[in-house]
């Protein structure tokens, strides 16, 4: 069971709890699924406890049906306007003539005792680059010589209530959380390319509630912001703007919705029947597009205030990759490289094996995320989770990639 990993994306919409195999070629093969509409959590926060954990429970047993496995652990994701993030600097001094493992990690310890709120908890702590006596831009000191060590790191936080209440609501499915998971750092695992890390890029995941942005630089991640606004509000717009029950607009925007309303044709139309009318109606596609546009131009209005106030507009070459449910709305590509003013790209987790039919859609990239996260720290030995991985002798190759693999993954 040791290459057994399980991850629980708890969204506004649905709940996806996946279980895969681990190959020897650190493929993915998906051997349970379990989709469940949500309940009880909005925009990515539970506010019903109950309906919410039995939402849960509902995903957890198809998916063990599915696999045949009992699963006691997952890694859970986690969203909401109650996360928020700060940088911090921790400055040691080196105990010896040479930079080692437990100065780093007494460098990452000095950056975790930045003030934290006493109603809020650290769910990452992710290291964005060294200083060394002075020297910036360091990668690896480990084996350099110096005397003032000086991490940089980039630290998440999130409302213990809320964190909590999560927790307990998967808890109470008899399944615990392993790790919390921000929704925008798993979806990065399986949308972001490499070059994309390195030369500078964000990561857009547009689900139900809310819309998770993490931008990465230098291969790091150097800012992290969860906005309240999602494809739920699209929906709601046009519920309002047509008199029509939510079900039935969410259907609609999903057949003639288009996020452009000027590349939509004159003469199209489709059949509604709003409240208060005995028959359908005929309604202009173009006035649908029209609700959708003022929304989703607003929600990357709101991104695009949130990549210049971070101050690394200008770091972004790679410009936005775009991913969740909402991402597939047609025309949205398009509209975001308009209001961003950078290449926008719309990706989906993709080279999966088994089950996974239903999995490649950008609606399930943070889904895959957890599972890429969690087959990375289930290769790693049990203290490197904790205090970071002893250096393998004569393999600097492999010790480097596992600091890499570390830099996102331990909290």
């Amino acid at each position: 069971m040791d290459d057994i990993v399980v991850g629980i994306d708890v969204g506004t919409t649905k709940t996806c709890t996946l279980v895969a195999r681990v190959e020897q070629d650190d493929s993915l093969r998906i051997m349970g699924v379990g989709i469940e509409p949500s309940e009880g959590i909005r925009k990515g926060v539970i506010v019903d406890l109950t309906s919410a954990s039995q939402s849960i429970a509902r995903s957890i047993i198809q998916a063990e049906q599915t696999s045949g496995v009992k699963i006691v652990t997952a890694l859970v994701s986690l969203a909401g306007a109650h996360v928020s993030s700060v940088n911090s600097r921790g400055v040691v001094t080196v105990s010896g003539q040479k930079v080692e493992e437990m100065d780093i990690e007494r460098a990452m310890n000095a950056a975790r005792g930045v003030a934290i709120p006493s109603n809020r908890e650290i769910i990452h702590v992710i290291q964005r680059g060294f200083s060394l006596d002075g020297q910036d831009g360091i990668h690896q000191p480990v084996g350099m010589h110096g005397y003032r060590l000086e991490v940089e790191a980039h630290v998440i936080t999130a409302a213990t209530a809320t964190a909590e209440n999560l927790r307990q609501a998967v808890g109470a499915t008899g399944v615990n959380v392993a790790q919390f998971v921000l929704n925008p750092l798993a979806s990065a695992e399986v949308v972001l390319s490499d070059t994309e890390r390195t030369m500078g890029a964000v990561v857009c995941d547009i689900g139900g509630g809310t819309t998770d942005l993490a931008i990465y630089v230098n291969g790091d991640v150097w800012h992290t912001m969860v906005l309240a606004v999602g494809g739920n509000h699209i929906t709601q717009d046009i519920a309002a703007g047509l008199r029509l029950p939510i079900n039935q607009a969410e259907e609609i925007k999903k057949l003639y919705g288009y996020a452009v309303q000027s590349e939509v044709g004159l003469d199209e139309t489709f059949s509604i029947q709003p409240f208060g009318t005995e028959s359908p109606i005929r309604l202009s596609r173009r006035d649908l597009s029209l609700i959708i546009e003022a929304r989703v131009e607003e929600i990357f209005d709101l991104a695009l205030q949130e990549i210049k106030r971070s101050g690394y507009d200008g770091l972004l070459p790679a410009g936005m990759i775009l991913t969740g449910g909402t991402s597939l709305l047609p025309g949205i590509r398009q509209l975001a490289s308009k209001v961003l003013g950078m290449p926008v790209r719309t990706a989906q987790p993709e080279k999966l094996l088994g089950l996974a039919d239903k999995l490649n859609s950008p609606a399930y990239s943070t889904s895959v995320g957890l599972l890429s996260w969690a087959a990375a720290l289930q290769s790693l030995p049990v203290a490197s989770q904790k205090k970071g991985p002893k250096q393998p002798k004569g393999d600097g190759e492999n010790w480097n990639t596992v600091k890499n693999l570390l830099k996102r993954l331990i909290p």
